[in-house]
């Protein structure tokens, strides 16, 4: 499952990195321009945007599989099998190679990290290689401006000391991988034990509905040490509202003062004095096929709806509903604005919305998921039996030196 190779592998094998220490020696890197097409770069947006939480850094935000398979959206680990299996082909190296992490990370407006090696901490010196975006201290190129689908690959030691510049305007999405000769920090196996509690049973729903994480995991702060409540913003609300999206909850629901209860409730969403009669089971169920929506919108315009789109006026009690429950997802609107303006989807369906595309694209969400759980259950437990045999056998053989 974790390591399937494509053609594209086949074709640029001849760029390997080799040893670690050879290629540390000559502070080596890689850098491949295009190598992701922009589907594959439009669906990891899709899964980021509704899906990731707070980061590690101010303004900074992510999304791990441990993330999607802790809140009901597995599925969603599949976009990335091929992704991975490609990186560690590219690296080509002479022994065995494992994912030691992988993540979707976004810097909004007035993030940056300084000066820093990837192995720059204790329990960090297992990794050997990553990928990423950046400007280097030492060596040729100094500085990278990437485009959508380009990788950079180094060692992750002090021969590739990098950081990342300021965030200006806009959004900036990357997947980070890195790799490790340690057997014992495997991402694949950590995975697969928790997808196997899950999904190795007959009587799986095919159809997964996602399930939030704590409140706290979703609440953007400016004081990023801080959780407190009174600043910030929801960043699922959010979402939401930089799309033209409100929420309205049910009428007992409304004055409700407890977001992590909220977060769990059934929802229907607004746009201006519209509201769309379609109940969504959760604001991450909501998130999901909005971003779906934005993704995919353009396909969507030669499709049939077989069911009635149901759209009625709001009337003012309803107003004044989500209008109170604004004031609890955001006590700074504004700070919204400044952090997610101008991260919507390029070429994004908001500025021709129709309520009879978006149902269509409640139903394609659902085929999405739908076809992506079948596929994970198909491979999982062929996945689990080539994972145990490859650790069996880095812990029986002698490491190369």
């Amino acid at each position: 499952m974790w390591s399937q190779l494509t053609g594209r592998v086949s074709a640029i094998q001849k760029m390997k990195m080799g040893d670690p220490e050879e290629a540390a020696e000559h502070g080596r890197r890689l850098i491949l321009h295009n190598f992701l097409s922009f589907q594959e770069c439009k669906e990891l947006e899709f899964i980021h945007k509704s899906n990731c939480t707070v980061g590690y850094r101010p303004h900074v935000f992510s999304t791990t599989l441990s993330h999607l398979i802790a809140t009901n959206s597995a599925h969603l680990i599949m976009p990335f099998v091929p992704i991975r299996g490609e990186g560690r082909g590219i690296l080509w190296v002479q022994y065995e190679l494992f994912v030691e992490f992988t993540g979707l990370i976004s810097w909004s407006r007035g993030s940056s990290i300084g000066w820093h090696s990837d192995d720059n901490r204790p329990y960090l010196k297992q990794r050997d290689f990553a990928r990423w975006t950046f400007s280097l201290q030492d060596g040729d190129p100094a500085t990278i401006v990437p485009s959508g689908g380009d990788v950079v690959i180094y060692t992750a030691d002090s021969h590739n000391i990098h950081s990342v510049d300021e965030i200006t305007d806009g959004e900036r999405l990357t997947l980070a991988l890195w790799f490790s000769r340690d057997a014992t920090y495997d991402e694949d196996a950590k995975l697969i034990t928790l997808l196997s509690k899950n999904f190795l049973h007959d009587n799986a729903p095919e159809l997964c509905l996602p399930f939030p994480a704590s409140s706290n995991m979703y609440w953007f702060s400016p004081d990023q040490a801080s959780s407190d409540q009174q600043l910030g913003f929801d960043i699922c609300w959010a979402r939401l509202h930089v799309l033209g999206y409100d929420q309205l909850f049910h009428q007992d629901k409304s004055y409700c003062s407890n977001i992590s209860e909220l977060l769990m409730e059934p929802l229907r969403l607004t746009r201006g004095d519209e509201l769309f009669e379609h109940e969504f089971i959760n604001i991450l169920h909501a998130l999901q096929v909005v971003q779906f929506y934005c993704w995919k919108a353009p396909d969507f315009k030669s499709a049939k709806v077989e069911e009635t789109t149901t759209v009625v006026v709001l009337s003012q009690s309803q107003r004044e509903r989500f209008v109170c429950l604004k004031s609890l997802f955001a006590k700074d609107v504004c700070l919204v604005d400044s952090v997610f303006s101008n991260v919507t989807f390029v070429g994004s369906a908001q500025h021709s919305f129709n309520w009879v595309d978006f149902r269509i694209a409640i139903a394609k969400w659902e085929d999405y998921v739908r076809k992506l759980h079948r596929e994970l259950v198909k491979v999982l437990s062929v996945a689990e039996r080539r994972c145990l045999e490859r650790l069996h056998l880095c812990r029986t053989l002698p490491k190369t030196s």
